[in-house]
């Protein structure tokens, strides 16, 4: 096996896992899901069947990558961020309709954050710790509150642009911005 299952986390046969993956405590992998290379899933995470998750992600303790959810190449997902796959959610109806969801490679999504099914979340933008996300993120996009609104634009670095739009930290310029 090339990557990493803790003891007690549950990968079930079918789940696909790329090279150097590590899956940590009470993880629950589901068939016919599909984890890439180099990511870290944290403690009590579940990925459902049909969730996709590119390499190089690290997801933190406490989510769930429901179905319909793809997650792009060297996103972070913070602890006890949510995504939803139901608009109209009702336990007593088996005929749900699943809404997609995708987070764009290398954006951020703080603790707590939640993100309504049917929405994409930019390359690169960053939502703020407890935001609720209802509506599409441009790339580069600074996302905060509920529901979300945005603040600024973000580098790739991850630091927040100047007016200027030229990241203090390492210089780089996004005049298209």
């Amino acid at each position: 096996m090339s990557f990493f299952v803790h003891d007690t986390a549950i990968v079930e046969e079918g789940a696909n896992i790329g090279e150097g993956t590590r899956i940590w405590h009470h993880a629950h992998v589901r068939t016919g899901s599909t984890i890439g290379k180099n990511c870290n899933i944290g403690k009590n995470c579940y990925v459902d069947l049909g969730a996709v998750i590119g390499s190089g992600v690290k997801i933190q303790n406490n989510v769930s990558v429901y179905h319909g959810v793809v997650i792009e190449d060297d996103v972070f997902v913070g602890p006890a961020a949510v995504f939803t796959n139901d608009f109209y959610p009702r336990a007593f109806i088996n005929d749900w309709k699943v809404s997609k969801t995708l987070i764009k490679k290398g954006a951020s999504i703080g603790a707590n954050a939640t993100i309504v099914c049917g929405n994409t979340i930019g390359e690169y933008a960053t939502i703020g710790a407890g935001s609720v996300v209802t509506k599409d993120v441009k790339p580069h996009a600074l996302m905060v509150g509920n529901p979300a609104r945005q603040i600024g634009w973000v580098c790739k670095c991850g630091c927040k642009l100047d007016e200027m739009k030229m990241c203090p930290e390492c210089g780089e310029e996004y005049k298209e911005l």
